[in-house]
């Protein structure tokens, strides 16, 4: 059973790795077209405008979260009829939530929209436009999520591979269609992307409908599934709505004061993460389902051991492609990009440090999801990441740098994973030795050893291109070299060996 997990696993990943780097490679391509395109100004509008229309589907991302994890736990205990009822009552709510989303936004949305933001009076109009296309465009999000789910349960990533390159695709047919359509670039930009979500929608739907008989939805109401369901996502609630408030509130906040030009090099650097975190993403990705399945059987040694692969292996996939750049940012933002705003080398940077420790997290959240046990949990976490945002917003009144509000989620997010690895431990029997013999010790002197070569490397070449590629060489080769001798264990060493003995004997 261990080895087919295994190879399923190493499938799946290579699917995803497969569908990332097609994402990745259009991605980089695409954003700089896009940024030149609409310019700094209606760029960084694009993003913050969008912002608020996401801040209202908080409610989504916590029912997402019950989505896939009552679909997953229902085929971990392979119990056909639970999974009928857990897909259409999540369909259900899904619908639910998008119309709250679609009364929310019209109303409150539209008040801070045209009271409190920050908005060139001449880019008023088109700001409006890209709201209302934000909202339908979120609202076919929130209504796609028991689909993907349902595909992600059943571990099909070859089918999620391939629906999320044609995402792909389809986005890189936006950007030639906004350099030749004569109209407003902001307001086409938005017009252009809500096609894509629905073209999306309509994809996955078809899909889940011709190759899963659960996933014919009906309406009815079962009293107990309902209550599950809601009270599961009313807690993941207060951890999200945390997530969403310190994300985009401070990408609010930076707009109040210092405009949508700091906005712009905010959406930069998050566009740069979110590419690389999608290594992060895709391994994980093909390892939640068995972390939970795990729980289902009772199987708690391989959960244990499922998290501390996840952590490790998704903070050495994260710095080994962030050390270059985080190295690197200022030249290899100024050759991408061109222009190049205030703030977004120092904001990538420590952007990336974030996402590293939010990878390393994600097995510790997925455990505490499955055991359905997360009241205590989410009201700790939430309360805790939710400082972010008044601590920010007292510095900025304090009239520190918006650098200041990057450090601070920094030192909240590391506070929060030290909180969950100690609250979790009782939920699934895990042993806080073990959890740091076989990941924190295994990642610091990794990460810490690399970066120092790295900076070294760095500081002994003259500011060129080239200077790029010493760097990523040095970093490649020394993470390389210290994950095998210090980051692996014996067993994965010897998994590692047999692997290239293998190749070279093709």
């Amino acid at each position: 059973m261990e080895r087919t997990n295994g190879k399923r696993i190493a499938k799946n990943t290579l699917m995803l790795y497969v569908r990332m780097l097609i994402s990745m490679v259009v991605g980089l391509f695409t954003s700089r077209i896009i940024i030149n395109t609409l310019g700094e100004i209606d760029f960084g509008l694009c993003n913050v405008v969008g912002g608020i229309v996401v801040m209202f589907g908080f409610i989504n991302t916590a029912m997402a979260n019950a989505t896939s994890r009552h679909l997953t736990y229902a085929l971990g205990i392979a119990d056909k009829i639970q999974l009928k009822k857990t897909f259409s009552a999540c369909v259900t709510i899904h619908i639910a939530i998008a119309i709250i989303v679609l009364i929310l936004s019209e109303t409150i949305g539209l008040w801070f929209f045209y009271h409190k933001m920050v908005i060139p009076t001449e880019r008023i109009d088109a700001a409006f436009w890209v709201f209302q296309f934000s909202i339908l465009t979120s609202m076919l999000t929130i209504i796609n999520v028991p689909y993907m789910s349902s595909v992600i349960a059943h571990e099909r990533m070859g089918a999620f591979a391939w629906l999320s390159i044609s995402d792909v695709i389809l986005k890189l047919i936006i950007v030639y269609m906004l350099m030749i359509i004569p109209y407003d670039k902001l307001i086409t930009y938005s017009i252009l992307l809500f096609i894509v979500y629905l073209i999306n929608w309509s994809i996955y739907r078809i899909y889940c409908l011709i190759k899963f008989e659960e996933c014919h939805w009906i309406f009815f109401f079962e009293k107990t599934l309902y209550k599950e369901l809601t009270t599961f996502a009313s807690w993941t609630l207060i951890g999200n709505l945390a997530v969403i408030l310190y994300s985009q509130g401070l990408n609010l906040l930076l707009n109040i004061f210092f405009g949508p030009t700091i906005n712009a090099a905010r959406a930069i650097s998050n566009r740069v993460q979110s590419i690389i975190v999608q290594f992060s993403n895709n391994f994980q990705t093909a390892l939640n389902p068995q972390i939970t399945k795990s729980y289902a059987n009772k199987n708690l040694a391989e959960m244990h051991q499922l998290i501390f692969a996840s952590s490790k292996y998704s903070c050495f996939l994260l710095f080994f492609l962030s050390l270059p750049i985080i190295i690197e940012a200022d030249q290899i933002l100024h050759l991408w990009l061109g222009i190049v705003p205030d703030y977004t080398v120092t904001f990538l940077r420590i952007t990336f440090l974030s996402s590293i420790i939010d990878g390393i997290s994600n097995p510790i959240i997925i455990s505490a999801q499955a055991t359905g046990k997360i009241k205590i949990y989410q009201i700790v976490i939430g309360g805790t990441l939710l400082l972010i945002l008044p601590i920010s917003y007292i510095l900025l009144k304090l009239d520190y740098p918006p650098t200041a509000v990057y450090i601070t989620q920094l030192i909240i997010v590391i506070a929060a994973h030290l909180i969950r690895v100690i609250m979790v431990k009782p939920m699934i029997q895990l042993s806080i030795k073990q959890y740091t013999k076989n990941v924190i010790f295994k990642i610091i002197p990794v990460c810490l050893i690399s970066y120092i070569i790295t900076l070294l490397t760095y500081f002994c070449y003259e500011e060129t291109w080239l200077r790029i590629i010493y760097t990523s060489i040095a970093s490649s080769l020394s993470m390389l070299i210290l994950i095998y001798t210090i980051g692996l264990n014996d067993t994965e060493k010897i998994i590692v060996k047999s692997k290239i003995q293998n190749f070279l004997n093709l």
